[in-house]
């Protein structure tokens, strides 16, 4: 299900027809879509700027609505074969980040012959074993790419330095240079000409456009340009989870009122000239400017320069108020919802890849340096269930850099030949050919579970009986428990939750699901079971899980009679 938010500019593109160009509260948004089946889809992301806005849905798909197309509303759908991971808009581009790792992207700097063109530009990367990108990022006329290797690349536009060189020496570029080596995260606005970079120490790096104080230089306040990677110094103390964008002299804390009894931030997004903040107990926050109604208020007054609250149409999912999300373009703002998906569990355990919360193993490098993993799935992925295909595996390793070691965990952690080369050296060990839900159900079917029981380290309580879960397949599985172990406020210690309501026979289709996503052979599916699997799957808050439980249980029903 959807549930988007809309207000602001409603023109170039027109985003919903029969409505004003301006919108001044917030309004459901609706698509004005030819394909019926595109209402159907559920939203994963909302990006937007000057260019166009672009709907990514979870099913890897997205349709953009483009400023060129003013004259037709309808919006068009994007023709990338492989499945879209992140859609990034820039003022003067627009950028694809697939599942597999390549980056698409169209626009006047990065394809001046063809601008309308989607081009591959991963591709056009020099390094050929530094192809595979992680995360992107679009500034207004550039754009900023993230390789597994931990290298930025950027290409487009270097009019303000934005690409970390010289700008006048270097125009513009229509192929990645690589800008920075070690970085753990890139950070650009859809509309900025400036760039952060995060390396791997926490320590914040920025250049390019520089007139109104963006980079948080105190020292530079008058410099237009720093086309050169300047470490960033006056930054409040503690770690840097995420940077948004917007026009600061330094880095200061945000004080309102506002946040007294609520300092929890769920989702904050800086547009052009305005910041929308969304907060745990369903505050929407807004400052900047607002000539186009983009701050929600009911009014078009220039600037708004405290935080304020505005009031916001009855959301249909507030208790699940941290799925819901923020996003500012030019002129216009989204809050929409988007409960994450669990359909593909490759995807899941590359996601939990860099989590060391649950690390509970360690791998010395060739260096010394020491990497950490998730034993239970080294477990799972290696070809025996034994110590010695660790003890091979830790031999490997200490033969190994600290990047190629990464390297060969994520190859193991995604079931992915992501290098050659270490592929062909580690394949002996790697169960490369089973799925990981086959895995798991043979250990969740294994006799002899006690050699298990080491990792089972959440209770379940239902009427007499207490189950063991392994926390990490609950957060493959469960977005419940997912927010609940990855949580940075969640107690994380070994609560015990009441299933009361499930019947064996319930419980027991739910627990073989969790570990297989395969319906346990042998039970007899009655309407009884149906009603309370469907409780069980609120419970578990598993509504994405692909296939779909409860449609293969009324299928299966119907077939019994």
């Amino acid at each position: 299900m959807n549930e988007i938010i809309f207000f602001g500019s409603n023109d170039k593109p027109q985003l919903i027809k029969n409505k004003p160009s301006i919108i001044l509260k917030p309004i459901q948004f609706k698509f004005e879509n030819e394909n019926e089946n595109e209402n159907e889809k559920q939203i994963k992301q909302i990006s937007t700027s000057y260019f166009g806005t672009i709907f990514l849905f979870k099913n890897g798909k997205a349709i953009e609505y483009l400023r060129e197309n003013d004259s037709k509303q309808n919006p068009e759908k994007i023709q990338i074969e492989e499945n879209i991971q992140k859609v990034t808009v820039g003022a003067s581009n627009e950028t694809i980040l697939t599942i597999e790792g390549n980056v698409f992207a169209k626009g006047k700097y990065i394809n001046p012959k063809n601008p309308n063109e989607f081009i591959n530009i991963s591709s056009l990367i020099e390094d050929t074993n530094d192809r595979i990108i992680q995360d992107v990022a679009s500034g207004a006329r550039s754009i900023y790419l993230l390789t597994s290797n931990q290298n930025a690349y950027g290409i487009g536009s270097n009019h303000f330095g934005q690409l970390g060189f010289d700008s006048e020496t270097l125009k513009k570029t229509e192929k990645p240079i690589l800008i920075m080596k070690n970085v753990s995260k890139i950070f650009s606005g859809n509309s900025s000409e400036h760039v952060f970079l995060l390396n791997s120490n926490q320590e914040l790096f920025g250049y390019g456009y520089n007139e109104y104080g963006q980079l948080g230089l105190r020292e530079s306040r008058k410099e237009e340009k720093i086309d050169k990677l300047t470490k960033i110094q006056n930054i409040p103390k503690g770690k840097i989870i995420d940077i948004k964008y917007g026009n600061t002299y330094e880095f200061t804390e945000i004080k309102s009122s506002l946040f007294e009894n609520d300092n929890n931030i769920l989702d904050f997004s800086v547009g052009f000239d305005h910041n929308l903040i969304l907060t745990s107990n369903s505050k929407l926050i807004v400052f900047g400017y607002n000539f186009y109604a983009q701050l929600g208020t009911g009014d078009t007054n220039r600037n708004q320069l405290i935080p304020i609250q505005i009031e916001l149409p009855k959301l249909r999912f507030n208790e699940n108020i941290s799925n819901y999300h923020v996003s500012c373009g030019l002129w216009k703002s989204f809050l929409y919802y988007s409960s994450p998906s669990f359909s593909n569990l490759e995807e899941d355990l590359i996601k939990l890849f860099k989590r060391k919360e649950f690390c509970d193993i360690s791998f010395k490098t060739e260096n010394g340096e020491i990497i950490e993993a998730h034993k239970l799935i080294l477990k799972y992925r290696l070809k025996d269930q034994n110590q010695n295909q660790i003890g091979k595996l830790k031999e490997i390793i200490s033969k190994k850099s600290i990047k190629e070691s990464n390297q060969i965990f994520e190859m193991i952690y995604s079931n992915r030949i992501i290098n050659p080369i270490l592929y062909f050296e580690i394949k002996e060990i790697i169960n490369s050919n089973e799925k990981i839900e086959e895995t798991m159900k043979r250990i969740y079917l294994n006799e002899n579970e006690n050699e298990n029981e080491n990792e089972k380290d959440f209770i379940i309580e239902r009427k007499e009986k207490k189950y063991k879960f392994p926390k990490l397949i609950l957060i493959m599985r469960s977005e419940l428990y997912r927010g609940m172990f990855l949580s940075i406020t969640e107690d994380k210690s070994n609560k015990v939750t009441d299933y009361s309501e499930l019947s064996n026979k319930s419980f027991q289709i739910l627990e073989y699901w969790i570990y297989s996503n395969q319906i346990k052979e042998g039970i007899q599916i009655t309407q009884e079971i149906i009603n309370e699997i469907e409780i069980g799957i609120d419970y578990f808050q598993l509504n994405q899980t692909n296939p779909n439980l409860f449609d293969l249980l009324i299928k299966k029903f119907n077939n019994q009679n």
